[in-house]
């Protein structure tokens, strides 16, 4: 999946946007292949159970709708293929803000 999801990502004007890397464990051995899309300050997203080539065309489509987003957050409608219902984590955005002094 990471060489056919890296050569679709290189096609598009996406490849100076996202990384594709691949990673020994994701927590969904018992629904492979797994994929997670996340940006500084954007929800983060886990799929499962896609398909290494049947499936790249929508990641893609996703990664694209992905980038517009202010905050990552979609509505399932708007996901592609099986990435409207295959999710095993959404996570909201990590927002760093420094702790105020009390001095």
């Amino acid at each position: 999946m990471i060489a056919n999801l890296r050569a679709s990502i290189a096609e598009t004007s996406l490849s100076d946007q996202f990384e594709v890397t691949g990673t020994a464990c994701m927590g969904g051995c018992d629904q492979p292949c797994s994929v997670a899309v996340r940006a500084p300050e954007k929800a983060s997203w886990l799929f499962f159970n896609l398909d290494p080539i049947e499936d790249v065309a929508d990641i893609v489509r996703f990664a694209q709708l992905y980038a517009q987003l202010d905050d990552g957050w979609c509505r399932s409608v708007d996901r592609p293929g099986k990435l409207a219902s295959n999710i095993l984590a959404r996570l909201p955005a990590m927002i760093y803000r420094p702790a105020h002094s009390t001095s």
